[in-house]
């Protein structure tokens, strides 16, 4: 700088616009963050929520949907969606809300079928082939049918089930009046009518 050059009150030092050449992604518009609200009761929904979580508890699943009608068949259907450890989700009338794993809600769990947990059935996505303890699958098919039949007519129950292959998990999906559809990873298969039919006498629960 010579000596006796005028300085720039606004770069004193003469080093120039630090401001970088390159600025175009700072006018970029930012993704907005979703901010979801956490709730302590979700109203008459409350009794789906301890349900879903009282059947997630009973069975060992790792997550637990419902699935319900609106009343005005012109309305989105209600999801209700339970995690293990998660937050459980409320999307209900256009709005999604979290509430608690864990908090206490005044309804007692609608009745549900004696569900017991199992052991990780072992299992093969290449061709579909699951092995488990003798009527394991039935056993889980009659208690997601019977969630999905607990939760009111129309209403749509869908479990998943951890296995042997973490990228295979077990998933059942019950409707009242419609066949069960077993999933194992990507893959769907959608039961017989009326399966399962019954449960054998004793069922080896690994007790």
């Amino acid at each position: 700088m010579a000596p006796d050059q005028e300085l720039d009150p606004l770069d004193p030092l003469g080093v120039g616009d630090p401001t970088p050449t390159h600025s175009s992604d700072l006018d970029e518009p930012q993704p907005e963050v979703e901010v979801i609200d956490v709730v302590a009761s979700v109203g008459e929904l409350d009794v789906i929520v301890v349900t879903l979580r009282e059947f997630l508890h009973r069975s060992g699943a790792v997550r637990a949907i419902a699935l319900l009608p609106a009343a005005d068949e012109e309305e989105p259907p209600t999801l209700v969606d339970c995690a293990r450890l998660q937050p459980i989700e409320v999307t209900t009338g256009g709005r999604v809300v979290h509430v608690p794993h864990a908090i206490p809600l005044a309804p007692e769990p609608l009745a549900l079928y004696d569900v017991k947990q199992l052991p990780p059935f072992e299992v093969t996505p290449s061709d579909g082939t699951i092995a488990a303890p003798l009527g394991g699958v039935e056993h889980y098919g009659y208690a997601v049918r019977s969630l999905a039949g607990a939760l009111g007519e129309g209403a749509v129950a869908l479990v998943t089930f951890t296995t042997t292959e973490l990228e295979a998990p077990l998933s059942l999906t019950a409707r009242i009046g419609d066949p069960i559809v077993l999933s194992l990873g990507d893959e769907e298969y959608e039961m017989e009518p009326g399966w399962p039919e019954q449960l054998p006498e004793a069922l080896d629960v690994g007790e």
